[in-house]
């Protein structure tokens, strides 16, 4: 299962949730979060595919540290989207558990629906919060 406990990445994703949770609430003048709220969904998802595109064109290019930089704004874009849809990061590391039981942490779900599990079918239990 993966190990939320060490930090890493996953506490890096809980706090940028965190900010961007606070900031749209900001003046959009302001905040380029609040600016990207307030456009709507539709642009949201716009920006998040945008950003997923150049991750790729850069990979095939083998531009190494422009898929680093175009990751990061893919990772930003994709925790706008979550936090205007009411999904949590828990709620993504619980999916992430789940499939790891069922294929192994490098696979992925197959593509005919007959084959996927049910989502409750392996419960997995909520980790404890880590207090700071």
């Amino acid at each position: 299962m993966l190990n939320r406990e060490s930090g890493g990445m996953s506490d890096s994703i809980d706090r940028l949730y965190q900010a961007v949770l606070a900031a749209r609430a900001r003046d959009p003048a302001y905040s380029r979060t609040a600016k990207l709220v307030r456009e709507g969904m539709t642009k949201m998802a716009k920006k998040l595919a945008e950003e997923a595109v150049e991750v790729g064109l850069d990979a095939v290019q083998g531009n190494r540290e422009a898929v680093i930089l175009e990751s990061a704004d893919l990772i930003y874009n994709l925790v706008v989207v979550l936090t205007e849809s009411g999904i949590t990061p828990d709620e993504i590391w619980r999916e992430m558990d789940r499939r790891e039981q069922l294929y192994g942490i490098a696979e992925k779900l197959p593509k005919t629906h007959s084959e996927i599990p049910p989502l409750r079918a392996i419960p997995i239990p909520r980790p404890a919060k880590i207090r700071r």
